[in-house]
């Protein structure tokens, strides 16, 4: 694969190039980034006050692009962006909802989210400096690898097409112009094989403005352009530390919040062994893996400190950039990461982008979240697929990896004690976790040669 690069993991490319790459490293994480605050205003109390939680995704940006340059540069090194995390998203409205703190304002509701996730990022931390995380790697194979990215694709399908169906006009054109861009016209143009997500969300994005100001697109629309945001964005406003108030630290938040971590942990080894093949960089070694999560906790403790109400992980969207890009940098993520840093100082330019309607977020996710399953899979060239075991053991793990989150998201654990029902529902409703769990306990427990499973061609990849 690395020789389909054209920019490797070392590579440096001229800023000419790397700087419009990294800011559609910048574009591809918006939306995740921007869902994740909007989805706990309601929990934190900030449906109704759009100026602060313009300052909370300014936060997080901000926080990402510190967090970005960190792990890619004393971290486990690879090109991979740092943003908020979906995992937290369940421990943290848990929080929220508790009895004494529901009925707070939201001040107080972030300062028992910041407690819980400082107080848990010590065991993240933990777990990847104190080596315990690359110890584990000697169980895990292809077989276990392969659903784990697989689904940490297929676990989100419901934020591709369902968005983009919201207007197919948009949508579709977005899904059209990316694989146009990304496949079709690669050879044509040098802009079409570095930059097609970025030409295809502006483009898009262009089509939806023109088609609002034109009166096409009425007030609620799903394809209309708002720029409400940027209007009530301010200039120029840089985060703090302890923002919000001071952190408060209970027992039940924090054990709530490990299951977050959990989840986060699972789904970010495989995110390591996805960017790690698309940018041409070597499997990642047990010391790797360790300083990726170590320094993934270091993140989630300064996310903390900052009061972003989220902790920081791996994006699998900005590895499926690099798929569909070919371009595997670490200086273009660094430089992505700048621009996190700056534009998150700039409140009105950071809240134009969330004039971005969701149908276009919704195409590009189709695009590149497929990408990531496929990266998983592909995984699968290493392993006997003529294997009765193997066969079993992935069909299981796929199957259990897809169907658990929907058993959990129906009858979530009711017992006591509470947090660890809090744990199994997090874990139960996470497929990767699911998938991961399920493929590392059967292909280490049912008999089968290293050959077979694909131990022996997969260490000589390494």
């Amino acid at each position: 694969m690395t020789k389909r690069l054209i920019y490797s993991i070392d590579d440096n490319p001229p800023w000419v190039e790397a700087i419009p790459l990294g800011f559609q490293h910048y574009l591809t994480m918006f939306g995740s980034t921007v869902a994740i605050p909007l989805i706990l205003s309601g929990p934190l109390g900030l449906a109704d006050k759009p100026i602060e939680l313009g300052w909370l995704i300014s936060t997080m940006f901000f926080v990402s692009g510190i967090t970005t340059l960190l792990q890619t540069t004393w971290g486990n090194r690879l090109p991979l962006i740092q943003g908020g995390t979906f995992s937290f998203l369940a421990p943290t409205i848990a929080i929220t909802g508790m009895a004494g703190v529901a009925e707070a304002g939201f001040e107080i509701k972030l300062q028992h989210v910041q407690g819980a996730i400082i107080a848990g990022s010590f065991f993240e931390i933990a777990i990847g400096y104190s080596g315990l995380m690359g110890k584990l790697l000697r169980f895990i194979g292809p077989i276990t690898i392969a659903p784990t990215i697989a689904l940490v694709g297929l676990a989100l399908f419901r934020l591709g097409a369902p968005a983009a169906g919201k207007h197919w006009g948009i949508g579709g054109l977005t899904i059209v112009l990316i694989i146009l861009f990304s496949q079709y016209l690669r050879r044509t143009h040098r802009a079409f094989e570095l930059f097609p997500i970025m030409l295809a969300i502006l483009l898009a994005w262009g089509v939806a403005a023109v088609l609002t100001w034109t009166g096409v697109f009425p007030e609620a629309h799903p394809a209309r352009v708002s720029m409400a945001n940027v209007v009530s964005a301010p200039w120029i406003r840089v985060p703090y530390p302890f923002q919000w108030g001071l952190p408060a630290f209970g027992v039940a938040a924090t054990i709530g919040m490990l299951a977050g971590y959990l989840a986060s942990m699972v789904e970010s080894v495989g995110d390591y062994y996805a960017c790690a093949r698309l940018a041409g960089a070597p499997i990642p070694s047990p010391s790797t893996v360790n300083r990726g999560i170590g320094m993934e906790g270091v993140g989630c403790l300064i996310a903390g400190i900052f009061g972003t109400g989220n902790g920081t992980t791996s994006y699998s969207e900005n590895i499926g950039a690099i798929g569909l890009t070919r371009v595997g940098s670490r200086r273009v993520i660094q430089t992505g990461a700048a621009f996190m840093i700056v534009l998150g100082v700039f409140g009105k330019f950071g809240a134009i982008f969330t004039t971005i309607p969701e149908p276009i977020v919704g195409g590009m996710y189709c695009a590149m979240f497929g990408m990531v399953t496929a990266v998983g899979l592909s995984n699968l060239q290493f392993v006997d697929l003529n294997s009765a075991r193997n066969l079993f053991i992935l069909g299981f793990s796929f199957y259990m990896g897809l169907s658990m989150p929907e058993y959990f998201a129906a009858s979530p654990l009711t017992f006591e004690p509470a947090w660890l029902a809090g744990v199994l529902n997090t874990l139960g409703s996470t497929g990767m976790a699911v998938g991961a769990i399920a493929a590392l306990v059967l292909d280490n427990t049912i008999p089968g040669t290293d050959e077979e499973r694909g131990l022996t061609a997969w260490r000589s990849e390494s």
